[in-house]
């Protein structure tokens, strides 16, 4: 007697639920993935405006596919015939404001040379900065593999081997430091600390490892945006029989006493021997789960916590074409101590730093023949500032146009056919995002790792976490990785083996029961 499939529901179709999704449904559990929004992706998508224009609305490149192809080869599928992934060189162009340029590329000599023409004593810096970092990855990666549910995980042998290299009472512009002593070198080796919604002068060391994978893997730009990754992940769950159900927006997780039970959607109540919530963590914690259930992340911790800071956005379709432009360039403001320093305390950067993403340097398909799509953003505070950002989304659009001076473009108002704003309000009110913080939970020592809200969510008894609210963090690489750590763990409570570890006779089975209505 075929005993009937375990059922999962997966809250959330962005990239965390999506890989979740597939390594569940791979796994033999009947999965049924509920979104809110009409499309799958979360912010992980590819939106078409009228006139034809695209845009990606939250992450726009790809980094570090190895995850990402794992998880496609456990679920029987190959990343790359799904997608196709363009390698970018240069990976996008730095301006420094106080003056210098610097075209980022994964080729370690011309690297050399490009960091030579703003200090020529920083270039030998290079290759050791991204030998140690290949050693500091190498060490680290363990930990970012696995789970951690309490305090005794830091005593692991791999956290404890890997100590000597993080440094944790270093900041990553200090850490950096130590190979490049020009600021501005140092800030193009630091500012993705932005991707963690974080400032490189307080985020801890560990993070020097972003620029390192950059340069080590390389940036992708995936044509048709980023949208056709999440795109390609629904149609390999769909092919595994995860059922996908689209502007179905979950209200609450019902429980038996700390026991989750079920989803309730507006379509009804929805079984369920496991819950993951993909949803952010912030925005969709305190409305699915009862503060009563919840003992450590109750509604006055979740108030309490440390959280990234959000962005302001516009989405222009341009008329005519932009040649020279990169495909991103990043506009570092000459005093980033002081822009970083605004927007931790709650005050609108004046002269702002900003990163412009036009894909139409790579792939034409983005806009229209003869014209541009760009994408602006700003790094700003998120709502617990305070600022009325029906007041002044105006003026700080008129500042943001301005500033695009600073890049060769002073004349774009006149030439924009579509636009939309998001503001760190429409983020909140639109998209979800609790606070407004775009990046979730900030990443400073107290809130990693088991300080974190586990991926096995400690204070609900079956219900699991994914995304960038959970461990590892933020960043699509790292989301990936979480989906794996948190389905290991559904798999192991339930009792099911991950695909390709199971024996054939069992795998033989859950594909059988994959096809079948139990």
């Amino acid at each position: 007697m075929i005993r009937p499939r375990k059922r999962v529901s997966v809250i959330g179709a962005g990239p965390g639920g999506l890989a979740a999704a597939m390594l569940l449904g791979a796994a033999g559990a009947r999965v049924t993935l509920h979104e809110r929004d009409g499309t799958v992706g979360g912010r992980t998508r590819t939106v078409t405006a009228p006139g034809g224009y695209r845009f990606d609305l939250g992450p726009t490149f790809f980094l570090y596919p190895r995850i990402l192809e794992e998880i496609f080869g456990a679920a029987g599928a190959r990343l790359r015939e799904e997608v196709e992934l363009i390698r970018l060189d240069p990976q996008y162009r730095l301006v420094f404001e106080g003056g210098g340029t610097i075209d980022a590329t994964a080729d370690p000599a011309r690297m050399e040379a490009e960091i030579a023409r703003l200090a020529p004593g920083d270039a030998a810096g290079l290759r050791p900065f991204l030998a140690e970092n290949r050693r500091k990855l190498a060490a680290f990666r363990p930990v970012l593999e696995r789970a951690f549910g309490s305090p005794a995980d830091l005593l692991g042998l791999d956290m404890l081997r890997s100590l000597p290299l993080l440094r944790p009472h270093r900041s990553v512009d200090r850490d950096l430091a130590r190979h490049f002593r020009d600021p501005r070198v140092r800030l193009a080796f630091s500012f993705q600390a932005k991707y963690l919604g974080m400032s490189p002068f307080r985020c801890p060391s560990l993070f020097t490892i972003l620029s390192f994978l950059e340069y080590e893997h390389g940036v992708f730009h995936p044509r048709g945006g980023c949208g056709a990754v999440s795109e390609a992940m629904a149609r390999v769950a769909t092919g595994l029989g995860v059922e996908i159900r689209l502007g179905e927006p979950v209200e609450r997780i019902a429980f038996d006493g700390r026991r989750a039970r079920a989803v309730e959607t507006a379509g009804g109540r929805h079984a369920a021997d496991a819950v993951v919530v993909n949803a952010d963590f912030a925005h969709a914690i305190p409305r699915l789960i009862p503060d009563a259930v919840r003992r450590r992340w109750n509604d006055r911790r979740i108030a309490r916590a440390r959280y990234s800071c959000s962005t302001f956005m516009l989405y222009l379709g341009i008329e005519g074409t932009l040649p020279g432009l990169a495909h991103h360039t990043v506009l570092l403001a000459e005093d980033y101590r002081r822009n970083i320093r605004q927007i931790e305390t709650g005050e609108l950067p004046d002269v702002p730093s900003i990163y412009l993403h036009h894909p139409g340097a790579t792939d034409p398909g983005m806009a229209p023949p003869g014209h541009t799509s760009l994408y602006l953003l700003i790094p700003v505070p998120n709502l617990r500032a305070g600022i009325d950002w029906a007041e002044v989304a105006p003026h700080y659009r008129a500042l943001a146009l301005r500033r695009l001076a600073a890049l060769g473009l002073p004349d774009i108002e006149s030439r924009i056919r579509h636009e939309r704003m998001v503001t760190p309000q429409g983020w909140q009110d639109e998209f979800a995002v609790g606070y407004g913080a775009t990046f979730n939970l900030a990443h400073d020592l107290g809130q990693m790792l088991c300080f974190r809200p586990g991926n096995r969510f400690a204070d609900a008894d079956g219900v699991y976490l994914v995304g960038g609210g959970t461990h590892p963090g933020s960043g699509l690489p790292v989301i990936y990785e979480g989906a794996r750590i948190t389905s290991g763990l559904v798999l192991r409570d339930l009792g099911l083996a991950p695909a390709g570890d199971a024996p054939p006779a069992e795998a033989a089975v859950a594909a059988s029961q994959v096809a079948v209505e139990v």
